[in-house]
């Protein structure tokens, strides 16, 4: 009798086990969207999961409706059409996603949107012109501080700031502000000389 209940128990936990082991394959398989809709409601204003915010985007004022968990590299992407500001590794710790908001530097991908209202929010786009260049942009050119190009926006905005906070002095001071942002080109030497060239001719903050 305990051999004949060992079994069936020994079968039932299989069974339970394939059963289990089906509905991880089968749902791996499913497209990202339906997961998402089994997973998460639809968002509507009426649930309270979208918020009204109101700040200036590179001196322009701006308001929008915005999901509330929503970052702000991907309000910045998704629905301004900034895509300077790049998303690298979505964990604030590369530096590609690198904004000013009131001046001082920020990672937009561990930044809620949300946090923006009533605030200022400075981009790579709203730094310069193609007619206009500025300094730092100028600098990163003249020092070949970049090759693919992908994490230049946020080290050019990690740049600004390191020298309006005061934080350009030394070359190993730079190197220290600067090490949160990572250049998998390996174009250190060029960005450390860039801001040196361009630190006189950005006024502190």
């Amino acid at each position: 009798m305990s051999d004949t209940r060992d079994r069936q128990f020994l079968e039932i936990t299989r069974r339970q086990v394939l059963e289990a082991g089906t509905l991880v394959s089968v749902s791996g398989l499913l497209p990202v969207t339906a997961k998402a809709q089994v997973s998460s409601p639809q968002l509507t204003p009426e649930n309270g999961t979208t918020i009204q915010v109101s700040f200036q985007i590179n001196g322009q004022p701006r308001a929008i409706e915005i999901d509330a968990r929503a970052s702000l590299l991907d309000m910045l992407r998704e629905r301004l059409g900034l895509v300077g500001a790049k998303k690298g590794c979505d964990h604030g710790q590369c530096g590609a996603c690198t904004v000013h908001i009131d001046g001082r530097r920020v990672a937009s991908c561990l930044t809620l949107a949300a946090k923006v209202d009533g605030r200022d929010v400075t981009t790579i786009e709203g730094i310069g012109s193609a007619d206009a260049l500025h300094p730092m942009q100028q600098a990163f050119i003249d020092h070949d501080a970049l090759q693919c190009g992908y994490c230049t926006p946020g080290q050019i905005m990690a740049a600004i700031a390191c020298v309006k906070e005061g934080l350009a002095s030394t070359p190993d001071q730079i190197r220290e502000y600067m090490s949160g942002n990572i250049c998998r080109c390996g174009a250190y030497v060029g960005i450390v000389a860039a801001i040196e060239q361009a630190a006189p001719q950005i006024e502190r903050g």
